[in-house]
């Protein structure tokens, strides 16, 4: 492995033990550490979206999708939190001045507020275990996709997205992410491991799906990161890219078709 990966994977190792901790103590902790944990995680999207898209109204933006957030984790995926993100997307509409600007602010609304909000959901519905369970597969799919593709690197995943993406990385990642979601499920004393190891590597491939959106995101506006906030890792959206991406469908399969652990 190169050192300059190395030297990313030791910032990525220090922040993780500060940050993964205090996550998962958050979602633990339950109300009102876990409400606030999103508001803030939704807040700092919501300035990096702005960020990222060039405009001169970006404390606007800012403020909408943050309200976006808001409703999203405070009313549920009920008629409210609709009628305030099609309001939200009308306002990002009208102001935006040209068509790739419009579609970036207008995209923004609902990645940031549906993801998010998806994540408080599934809280809501099936509470903390299952949640740790779904971020431990998303986590792995990011450290078992870069530690195997920097190990094997080999043939590129999307090279015209993101360059430094494998299929061995892929393949690991999700390797990764089955093993520790089903030695989990293991250790609750869950039933049915092949069903849910099946679940976790869909998760985890859907959440590669997000982080190459993210990436392809990024590289249209000739951006290397969403922002500089996390030691080692970027922004807040370089790291929770997949989560949110992922979190939509997981909250679905979990309040209509899936029992729960």
């Amino acid at each position: 492995m190169e050192k300059a990966k190395i030297n990313s994977l030791i910032k990525r190792i220090i922040t993780s033990l500060v940050l993964v901790p205090l996550v998962i103590w958050c979602l633990y902790a339950g109300y009102p550490f876990v409400q606030m944990l999103a508001l803030i995680a939704g807040a700092l999207l919501s300035w990096e979206w702005a960020q990222m898209v060039p405009s001169v109204r970006g404390a606007f933006y800012a403020v909408l999708y943050a309200v976006s957030v808001s409703v999203a984790i405070f009313m549920g995926p009920h008629w409210p939190f609709w009628v305030v993100l099609l309001a939200s997307v009308f306002l990002a509409f009208i102001k935006a001045k040209d068509e790739t600007r419009r579609n970036l602010l207008v995209l923004g609304v609902g990645y940031i507020s549906i993801g998010v909000g998806s994540i408080m959901w599934l809280y809501e519905l099936v509470g903390f275990y299952v949640v740790f369970w779904f971020m431990l597969v998303v986590w792995f799919m990011d450290i078992g996709g870069f530690v195997v593709g920097c190990s094997l690197k080999g043939p590129k995943l999307a090279p015209k997205i993101s360059p430094n993406k494998t299929w061995s990385g892929l393949i690991g990642g999700i390797l990764f992410s089955v093993c520790v979601g089903n030695l989990y499920c293991w250790l609750l004393g869950a039933p049915h491991l092949l069903y849910y190891g099946i679940i976790a590597a869909v998760i985890a491939f859907i959440s590669q799906i997000g982080d190459l959106v993210e990436s392809k995101i990024k590289r249209s506006l000739n951006l290397k990161d969403s922002s500089n906030l996390i030691p080692g890792h970027g922004g807040v959206f370089d790291r929770i890219d997949g989560l949110i991406f992922a979190a939509p469908f997981v909250y679905v399969l979990f309040r209509y078709i899936l029992i729960i652990l």
